[in-house]
């Protein structure tokens, strides 16, 4: 029975071996991974199954120690899964370390993605403001030119005004010098001796 068992705890301590050495390399690769975030959250989930198969196989080897015949050997077995324990613990601080750096990447993915919208809503904002300016232009010099022609009305109605009083005068002139000839005729045939 002893030797089964002492099969058991070679084989228990070569998986957590394993293990182990899976969840390093794990961790490295997070490490090394520059996106994107799919990746990392992939890597994240295979460490985390690691870890589950990992405290899986260190209880199993808890197991193994509290069944052991000698004392000196559970001794022996319990202070290995104390080790184990303790140096779980260590990588779980690394596994939160590497989920914690997947949702600061994946915040600052965000990040960049809002302020990609907000490049792209400054860009339109700017082309409206770009056409607005040009419609404005546009209209200023449409206002220009209609300012422009008003003057030259204005002048020209003013120029036309000082003419029909010119014109006005001409003729009562006109009229009047006709009336005083023709009154002078009418003096000369009815009145000869004045």
């Amino acid at each position: 029975m002893a030797a089964t068992q002492d099969v058991h705890v070679r084989i228990c301590n070569q998986e957590i071996v394993k293990f182990d050495l899976e969840v390093k390399a794990l961790i490295q690769d997070i490490r090394d991974c520059p996106g994107p975030l799919g990746a990392l959250t992939e890597l994240n989930t295979s460490v985390k199954e690691k870890f589950r198969e990992l405290r899986h196989r260190i209880q199993e080897l808890e197991q193994l120690a509290k069944e052991q015949d000698k004392e000196s050997e559970k001794q022996a077995l319990l202070q290995e899964v104390e080790n184990h324990k303790k140096q779980m613990l260590r990588k779980t601080t690394k596994e939160s370390l590497a989920q914690t750096s997947s949702n600061i990447t994946e915040s600052l993915m965000g990040i960049s993605r809002m302020m990609s919208q907000q490049v792209q809503q400054s860009e339109e904002a700017m082309q409206s403001l770009v056409n607005s300016s040009r419609t404005i232009l546009d209209a200023n010099e449409e206002f220009k030119s209609m300012s422009g022609t008003i003057q030259l009305g204005r002048k020209l109605i003013t120029k036309y005004n000082r003419r029909e009083l010119t014109d006005k005068l001409l003729i009562f002139l006109a009229l009047a010098l006709f009336l005083a000839t023709v009154l002078y005729i009418i003096k000369k045939r009815l009145f000869p001796f004045l």
